[in-house]
C-alpha cells in the first residue's frame, strides 16, 4: 500500500445523497477523522446501470478520492459495492471498505430463526449479493429480499414520519412480516433515516441492522489495524463534500442530517478524473 499518514482523510462517495447516512455514522465514531465525500447526483441512479457501467463510475471516483490524498475509500453505496467492489481493491494502495460484509456479518449473527429481510434498491436486490454475503458466512439461512424503490424519493422529500411513508412501508414490508423474518438489513443508505417508520410496520421482535453504522464500525477496525487511526486530534471540523451536479440540494440535504457541522459543497466534473 502506498504511504499514508493517520491524518489523511477519508474518502466517502455514493451514487447521490444516500450516503451522507455513511458519513454521518463515520464522524460520529470517529470524530477526529476528516471525511471527504463525493456524491455523484449527475449520473443517478446507479441501480439501472449495467455493472460496467458503475465499475467505470466508481473508478473515475476513485480517482477523483486518491488525488485528495485519501487514505481509505469507503462506498457508501449499496450499488457500488455489489458491482464494484471487488474491482477497486485488486489493484488499490489503500484500504477500499463497502457496504455489504459488515451488515451482513452483523446479520447473520443476531438472527434467531433463520429468517432474514433484506430491503433495498432493485439493482442492488436482483445483484443478490447480500443473500451471497450471508450464504458464504453462515449457510442454510432464509434470506429474503424485497425492492423498495419508492422509499428514496421518501426520503429525499423529507417525508420520513408521514402517513404516505407509513402507507408504502405496509405495502413492501408485509411480504416480510409474513415470511416471519427476525433481522431486516436496511440494504440502502437512505433506509436508517426510516428507521423509526420501518421498525413500526416490523414490530418490535424484529431487530433492524444498518449497514451504515455496521460499515464505520468495520472502518475503524481497519484504520486500526493499519496503523491509520487519527487519535488526540480533537474533532475534525474540515470536512469538504463534492458533487457532480445540483451541489445545492445535496448541500441542503446534508445539512438536515448533519447538524452541528459547517457544509460547504463544491460541483466538480468527474469525467475528468
Amino acid at each position: 500500500m502506498r504511504e499514508c499518514n493517520a491524518d489523511a482523510p477519508i474518502g466517502v462517495f455514493d451514487s447521490g445523497i444516500g450516503g451522507l447516512t455513511v458519513a454521518r455514522e463515520i464522524m460520529s465514531q470517529l470524530p477526529e477523522e476528516k471525511i471527504i465525500y463525493f456524491g455523484d447526483t449527475a449520473r443517478l441512479p446507479y441501480g439501472n446501470k449495467s455493472r460496467e457501467t458503475i465499475i467505470g463510475y466508481a473508478k473515475q471516483i476513485r480517482r477523483f478520492l486518491e488525488s485528495r490524498n485519501v487514505k481509505a475509500i469507503v462506498v457508501a453505496c449499496n450499488t457500488a459495492s455489489a458491482y464494484a467492489l471487488d474491482t477497486l481493491c485488486e489493484d488499490s494502495e489503500i484500504p477500499v471498505v463497502g457496504m455489504i460484509h459488515a451488515g451482513s456479518k452483523v446479520a447473520t449473527q443476531v438472527t434467531v430463526n433463520g429468517n432474514i429481510g433484506v430491503i433495498g434498491t432493485s439493482g442492488t436486490t436482483s445483484s443478490g449479493v447480500y443473500k451471497k454475503m450471508m450464504d458464504s458466512l453462515k449457510p442454510g439461512l432464509n434470506v429474503i429480499q424485497k425492492a423498495c424503490p419508492l422509499f428514496v424519493p421518501l426520503v429525499e422529500e423529507g417525508l420520513w414520519n408521514s402517513k404516505i411513508t407509513d402507507e408504502v412501508a405496509r405495502m413492501y414490508l408485509d411480504e416480510l412480516k409474513e415470511a416471519q423474518v427476525d433481522t431486516m438489513v436496511l440494504g440502502c443508505t437512505h433506509y436508517p433515516l426510516l428507521k423509526e417508520t420501518i421498525a413500526r410496520v416490523m414490530g418490535d421482535n424484529v431487530r433492524l441492522v444498518n449497514p451504515a453504522y455496521e460499515t464505520a464500525r468495520e472502518l475503524k477496525e481497519i484504520l486500526r489495524e493499519e496503523g491509520l487511526l487519527r487519535v488526540n486530534g480533537g474533532r475534525s471540523t474540515g470536512h469538504e463534500f463534492y458533487a457532480s451536479d445540483l451541489a445545492d440540494k445535496m448541500q441542503e440535504f446534508a445539512g438536515s442530517i448533519l447538524t452541528g457541522e459547517s457544509i460547504n459543497t463544491s460541483k466538480i466534473d468527474i469525467t475528468e478524473y
